[in-house]
Parts: structure tokens; sequence; C-alpha cells
């Protein structure tokens, strides 16, 4: 019975398919590798939307047969990257079983378009001889492929039907996640890649709005159109919605609406709905995004108008004759003959702009003439016909400009100023120029401030605001940009003042390395090489004690106070004895701060010697020839060994004796009558520093 359903929608999807194959060609004409694509979508209800999808129909077939498999790596855990990522596996997924799909494909066109493409016989006509045959199987391949993506992208309760989608619930805000997505089919069969993306919570994005939102109100219908293709990453259709008051709106489409339902109008970067109305009245359109995930995006700004019945006859400005010393014009316009039973004549616009405020010059012009002069010519001039219609609809020309000669270029413009969303989505505005003649802007971009810029308007640019997209993963932290305006006679203004934007940074800055230090005068000084990165605003001083856990901030040098390439600094709290750890690191001006974590180890000496030793005395024995050496120790335990020197006067001194730290006397009996003996006894500590020495001086 699921069979013949599924077998009854082949003539609905292969009329569709036809639409979708003169309009998106999917080809291969290089052999393409079969891997998985990944996509993640962050929810700020505790949750990790994933959708994925093969990149071949060859994949796409095998897979629905074997399944894929999901597993979830936690990399990262309060910021605190783990050593080893804790693995868990979230399940195996393919198309479910074609009772489950029975019961929604009645109500769910996707759903039955997805059952089609999995469980279908036939997706194609039929073909005639061996070869022709291959060629059909190919198409049919390459049909249900596009179709079951199209649907996932469309639908995401069918998407994770037929096994390419899942709703991770069980994660955790301060977490990062891989996850990876690794095909179930065997290795002899197919070689295929697995896939996979990194993603938290904190990633999560709010939706942006659609852009550039424009109308075209025309006789009993509009056309809309808006640029699509700055967020065609987030959004793969749209939904129109329309109000009368300007409050209250509603959905034109129940189905979501994508570049395939754009009449074959061929544009990289806008698409087009047109919607019928009542002429005379204002109606109201607004439109909003949604995601592959199902998300709806915030609604785009509001545009109005109203509809207005057209005559069927429009006048053409033909041609222009500048005459009495560029003073007057001859104008001359085409207009139909066959149209002068329709109007009750024409009228004479005039306007500074092209897009400004015309007024009528002169009225009551013959519906049989077709040339006019005008004698009061002003620097700029823009000339409309209009065609007075009989019911009151009239239709103008479209505007001439009609100029004296004239080389003078327009001023240059100013107030330009923009900014770098966290998309990469640029925006910009600048003042307009108050010339007549203005026919619009170029825009330049520049990744680097002293490299060439290019121009990326294709033509002058009319308005006084532009969008554009630039990478924010890249290493460049800016980009700049500057425009000139160009009048009808296209003669073009200097350069604006150039604008430099900051990108959104997600790149920490480089690491600072520490060169060389020195010790002295109960002092370290530290030099080292500073980041590299140019965004940086200051450079950080870290120190430990060895041995220690935490890292304590001691000192912020900005960047005012960096020398250009090396930048020194001295420690001057510190304490003999100790060893030191020293790291260096920069931060730019968002916040970002280098990743390095090694520093540089660094001994500091005492700065005063340790006594050790109290009460260096001696007894002389004249009668047995000897002299007796008696001290004190301070703290035995700390002390290693103790070192006693000696020398007669006027020799030179040397060793006698080294005594562990035990020993509190010394007989010496190498002695002579008649001299002078000096006694030195230096402590050694167990840490291998020495003692303040203690001298002795005995006549003998």
């Amino acid at each position: 019975m699921l069979e013949k359903t599924f077998i009854s929608l082949k003539n609905v999807v292969l009329i569709i398919g036809v639409l979708f194959i003169t309009t998106t060609t999917y080809s291969q004409t290089k052999e393409e590798e079969n891997a998985i694509m990944v996509l993640a979508r962050p929810n700020p209800n505790n949750k990790m939307m994933l959708r994925w999808g093969p990149t071949t129909p060859r994949a796409f077939r095998r897979l629905n047969k074997y399944g894929y498999k999901l597993v979830r790596y936690t990399i990262s855990v309060s910021g605190q990257t783990l050593s080893k990522p804790i693995q868990e596996n979230l399940g195996t997924f393919k198309p479910a079983d074609p009772l489950e799909w029975q019961k929604i494909i009645e109500t769910n066109n996707n759903a039955a378009i997805m059952a089609q493409s999995i469980f279908g016989e036939s997706f194609n006509v039929e073909g005639v001889g061996t070869l022709q045959g291959i060629i059909n199987m190919s198409q049919e391949q390459e049909q249900r492929f596009t179709w079951a993506l199209y649907v996932a992208d469309q639908d995401f309760e069918v998407a994770k039907l037929a096994g390419l989608g899942f709703e991770d619930v069980n994660i955790k805000s301060t977490e990062k996640y891989v996850y990876k997505v690794f095909p179930l089919v065997p290795k002899e069969e197919m070689l295929i890649k697995d896939g996979g993306v990194f993603v938290g919570l904190q990633d999560y994005q709010a939706l942006p709005k659609p852009l550039d939102l424009a109308a075209i109100f025309n006789d009993q219908q509009v056309m809309l159109n808006w640029n699509y293709a700055i967020h065609k990453q987030e959004y793969n259709s749209y939904f129109v919605e329309r109000s009368e008051d300007g409050i209250n709106f509603k959905t034109l489409n129940k189905l979501p609406y994508t570049t395939l339902n754009s009449g074959g109008r061929v544009d990289t970067k806008r698409i087009y709905y047109v919607d019928s109305i009542t002429n005379n009245k204002k109606y109201f359109y607004r439109v909003k995004g949604r995601t592959p995930f199902g998300e709806l995006s915030p609604p785009s700004d509001v545009i109005s108008g109203e509809g207005k019945k057209v005559l069927p006859y429009v006048p053409k400005i033909s041609t222009k004759e500048i005459i009495n010393e560029e003073k007057s014009v001859i104008l001359e316009w085409k207009f139909l003959e066959e149209g002068n039973d329709f109007i009750k004549g024409f009228e004479l616009n005039r306007s500074d702009k092209a897009n400004g405020i015309y007024q009528t010059v002169i009225k009551n012009i013959s519906p049989k003439s077709r040339k006019i002069r005008y004698d009061n010519l002003k620097p700029t001039n823009y000339f409309t016909i209009t065609a007075v219609g009989k019911e009151g609809n009239s239709r103008d020309s479209y505007p001439v400009l009609v100029q004296p000669i004239d080389s003078i270029p327009p001023v240059k413009p100013v107030g330009l100023k923009g900014e770098v969303d966290s998309l990469g989505v640029v925006t910009l505005s600048w003042k307009a120029n108050a010339e007549l003649d203005m026919l619009g802007y170029r825009v330049f971009r520049g990744n680097n401030q002293k490299e060439e810029y290019t121009q990326i308007t294709v033509s002058p640019h009319q308005a006084t605001k532009f969008y554009d997209s630039v990478s924010v993963k890249s290493l460049n932290d800016k980009v700049y940009y500057k425009i000139v305006a160009v009048d009808q006679r296209y003669n073009m203004s200097k350069y604006s003042d150039v604008l430099v934007l900051d990108k959104p940074d997600f790149i920490a800055p480089s690491d600072p390395v520490i060169t060389s230090y020195e010790v002295k005068d109960k002092k370290v000084l530290l030099k080292w090489a500073n980041s590299s990165s140019t965004d940086v605003i200051k450079h950080e001083v870290y120190r430990k004690v060895r041995d220690s856990i935490n890292w304590n901030l001691i000192a912020t040098v900005p960047k005012d106070s960096l020398n250009p390439d090396y930048t020194e600094w001295q420690d001057t709290n510190i304490d003999g004895g100790n060893d030191y750890n020293y790291v260096i690191k920069a931060v730019d001006d968002s916040g970002l701060v280098s990743k390095n974590e090694a520093g540089i180890t660094i001994q500091v000496p005492r700065f005063e010697l340790l006594s050790g030793i109290r009460n260096f005395g001696s007894y002389v024995d004249k009668t047995n020839s000897f002299i007796e050496l008696f001290w004190r120790v301070t703290d035995e335990k700390s002390i290693a060994e103790l070192m006693l020197y000696k020398e007669v006067k006027g020799k030179k001194m040397s060793l006698l004796r080294v005594m562990p730290s035990s020993f509190k006397r010394i007989v010496d009996e190498d002695i002579k009558p008649n001299n002078i003996y000096t006694y030195i006894i230096r402590p050694v500590f167990i840490d291998g520093s020495l003692g303040q020495i203690k001298r002795l001086e005995v006549k003998y």
C-alpha cells in the first residue's frame, strides 16, 4: 500500500523537478569526493540542532541503506581544554521505516517528496537503449539526491525523519563540543569521508533581519525584491508578509519561498516576489528568513506603496538639441499615434535631480505634438514628458538630462562611516552630495592601508547606503573603504577620506617572547620581543614563585610605552633567594589574550648573606703548644658543613679543615712561637649558599 502511495507522487515530483533542473543545475563535471557535510545551530533553549548530508548521489544511496553514526566529543569545560576529550555516542541514523512516512505524507508535501526520493520506484522518464538507460539512471539518482537535500533544508522535522538531523538536548553552556558524523557504509563498498563541526552554546548569535527590501508598484500588482546573498549562509527560504494598516501582517506564502520561485530571473544577489493588489490602496510589506533548522528571523524593514491603473501608451523623449547659446533646448519625443485618442495632451516637467520633485513647466501641449522648446535652462536639467490620460491616469517618460557643457567634477564625498557585524556584514553610509547632476558613487575597498584599493561597485551606486561582506576569519583585523562621487558626465570627484573599520576579532594576538634578563641591584630586568599583531593595546607581565599554582599580574605596559620591536621592564619587588617564573602576554583591542603559557624561570640570589656562626673565639695554651678555637652554630639543621681557613702572617691563607655542622671546637697544634695566626670560619648551607665569614686573629 505504501509503495503505491509513493508511486502516485511520481508525476508531481517529476513536474516540479523539471522546473528545478531549469533553474538549478547539479553537475559533476569532475569526480567529486564522497563526504558528509555537517551544520550546527546553537539554540538558546539549551539544545544543539544538527544537520548533515552527503555530497554525492552515490553516497546518498549507500548511506540511506547503511546509515550514519553521530559521536559527540567534549573538548573544553569552562574555557579549559581537556587533555582527553570525553566521547559519547549519540546514536545511529537512517531513514525511518516506510510505515512512519505513511503517517505524514498525506499532510506534508516535503515528507512526500523525501519519501519518494528514498523509497519510490522511479524518478525519471524511460530511456531507449542501454546507453540511454544508463544516462537516465544517473539523472534519476541526481534528482533523488537533489530533491532530498532540498526538502531537508526546508523542513527540519522531515530531515530528522530521513536520518539527516538531530537535536542534542543534553549539553551545557560551559562546554564546547566536536560533533562528528561517520558513515556506516562498509569501506570495501565505498569510501566516504566523515564530517564534523566544532560548536558550543556560547556560539549562539541572534538571527539578523533580511536586508534591502525594495518594491515596484504597478497596475494591480507589486514586485518585491530583496538581497538574499548577504545572508545566504543563514537563510534558505523566506516568508512574505502583507498588511493593510502597517500593524497587522499576514503571511502570503504558505510554503517557504526560495530562488526557485523567482520566475526564471537570474540574479546572484536578489530574490523576487510578485503579489496581486487592488489599485489606489496602500499596502505594507516585510519578509522573514528561515534557517535550515526551521527558525524564523526578525522581520525586515517595512516598505509600502499603492498600485495605479496604467495608461497603455508611454511617451519617450528621443532627441534633445541645445540652442540659443546654451540657454534653450528643443525636445522631441515618441508616442504611438493610436494613443492620441486616450490622452488629453502632454505636459513638460523639469527637476534639478533625476529622482527629485518635477514641476510642470509647460501645460496643455496638443495630443498631436511631438516637439517643444524650453527657454530657461539651468546648469543641470532633468526633463520628462507626461501623457495626460482622459481617465485620470497618466504616464511619464523616463527623465533625460539636459546640461550645458560641464567639466567640473562633484566635490569630495564626506561623512563616510560604517560598521561590521559579527557575521562580517558591512554597512556603509555617507552624506549625499548637493550637486544637481549627480549620477552616483563608486565604492572602493582595501584589506591593507597601503595596498591598491579595489572597486566593488559595478556601476555608480545611487544610494548613500551600501552593504558589503568580508571574511571575519582572515588575519587582517581591519578593512578600509573610500568612495568617489560621479556626475552625469562621468566627472569623478576626489576620493573621500579613508574609513577604517575593525573586523570582529576572533583571533588571539601572537605571543610576545622573553629574549633576555638580568638580575642586578636587587632588581630583575626583563627584555622581550613584542607581539607582532597590529591590534595589540598592551602587554601584561605575570609572575609566580616557582612551584606556586597561581600567576599574579604584576605590571601592565600600554601600547604607548612599547618600543617598535622590543620592550624592557624592571621588577623591583623581589626577595633574594627565590626562583621566579615570568610570562608576558599580549592583549588586543577586542580583549583577546595571547595563548602563551610557558615562561622563563629566573634564580634570584640572596641579597644579604646569612650568619650561621656566632661567638667565634680562641684559647692559647703555650705550655702544651696549641690553640683551641670554639664557636656556636645558630641553626645546625640548615647548615651542611663548616669551612675553616688559616693564615700565617706574611703567607697565603689556606683551607685548614672542612667539618660537619655538629662541630663546636677544634685544636690547632701546628703552631710556632712568635707568630700571628688569622682564622676564618664560614658556614655552607644546605641549599648551597654561603654564609657570612667570621674572622679571628690570634698571637702565639
